[in-house]
């Protein structure tokens, strides 16, 4: 079995705590290599020595690992206002890269980065691993088994009630629920609609409103994102660190029934239309046998269906679903499931919600400050 060099840019929640954890982890399975590690934080470097091993180098400036001839893959786990500068260099440089999510802060970034490994002929994805989670999977099982006849609304809610003070909160460093914690629904909620070809304004309905309420920076921690389009099931999307009673995490509503779940455990319902009662349109005033007035009213026969897994079990499942897709493109040139051409969308969708929701900027890098 080949394995695959890895370079990780960054060693910090993602960089280490997702991609370096999956790579020194059993299901790794021994198809990848952590062989490079870059961060300015010279306790993280130390750290990363001791738990990839003492055949992984670190470095300070992640541009070092442009002098070597021995990396397959490059993780790109900056800050996210640097995905797309450092993405574009180390493709320039001739790697397959990974990069964190959000892809970009633009759509146009998104398609220079696709143009770039196109030119240079190598691959370019980002990390839309909640993609390949089991309750998402379970999700469009449902959808798919026609129980619940044509679909009319998806709500799908990412929320709890938390304050936050770190640089995620910050615009000028890509921060605030929508670029930061929006990519993982929104990419559900894309997928679901299939139209990725389809942008904002050109057929693709947009509404969002936003609000900052407990964050130390200056970004948005509440987002209300709605989508529509024709012919297909209106999306409610909510990202909010301002409800503390959280009821799930889908919800759908259909012509037949409707689902309900998180992502641990979801039920759903819904009844055969050929065992409910025959009825037809009645023009006149409905009235009971005493002639009283009345209302409509009849019993179906409900069925119902359940699933269950482990919240902490999809997330690690999906991480190695990803780089099975990953290892399997790289080695045996299978196609991709998730490709980079999917999330222009995505960006195209945040532009717009960010658009309609202009925020004041207080903040700014520390170099602009200068």
């Amino acid at each position: 079995m080949r394995q695959l060099n890895i370079a990780i840019i960054g060693q910090g929640r993602s960089g280490r705590d997702i991609h370096g954890a999956f790579f020194n982890s059993d299901a790794n399975g021994g198809r990848f290599k952590v062989v490079a590690a870059a961060d300015e934080i010279a306790e993280r470097r130390q750290r990363a020595e001791t738990e990839y091993g003492s055949d992984c180098a670190v470095y300070s400036d992640w541009r070092s690992i442009f002098d070597r001839r021995d990396i397959d893959l490059v993780i790109n786990s900056t800050f996210s206002y640097e995905h797309y500068p450092v993405t574009l260099e180390i493709l320039e440089r001739g790697f397959n890269v990974v990069t964190e999510k959000p892809a970009a802060m633009r759509a146009d970034e998104v398609r220079r980065l696709i143009a770039k490994a196109a030119e240079k002929g190598v691959m370019y994805n980002v990390f839309q691993q909640s993609r390949f989670t089991p309750y998402f999977d379970q999700v469009k099982k449902v959808i798919a088994s026609g129980v619940l006849g044509r679909i009319i609304e998806i709500d799908i809610s990412f929320d709890g009630f938390s304050r936050r003070w770190d640089w995620q909160t910050l615009q000028c460093m890509g921060g605030g629920s929508l670029y930061n914690t929006g990519p993982h629904p929104l990419d559900q909620a894309l997928n679901l609609l299939d139209m990725y070809d389809v942008m904002p304004g050109e057929g693709l309905n947009v509404f969002c409103r936003m609000d900052r309420v407990n964050t130390w920076g200056d970004a948005e921690d509440y987002v209300k994102l709605i989508l529509t389009a024709k012919d297909k099931p209106l999306i409610d999307l909510m990202i909010s660190s301002c409800n503390p009673y959280p009821c799930f995490t889908y919800r759908i509503q259909g012509q037949y029934g409707g689902l309900k779940g998180s992502m641990a455990e979801m039920e759903w319902k819904w009844y055969d239309p050929a065992e409910a009662p025959a009825q037809k349109l009645i023009r006149e005033p409905l009235a009971s046998e005493e002639g009283m007035p009345k209302y409509c009213g009849e019993t179906l026969k409900w069925h119902s269906d359940s699933w269950s897994g482990s919240g902490s079990a999809a997330f690690n499942s999906a991480v190695d679903r990803y780089y099975t897709m990953i290892y399997e493109h790289l080695v045996n040139g299978a196609p991709l499931e998730i490709h980079a051409g999917q999330v222009v969308q995505q960006i195209a969708v945040i532009e717009e919600a960010h658009r309609q929701n202009p925020l004041s900027v207080d903040f700014m890098l520390p170099e602009a400050e200068e």
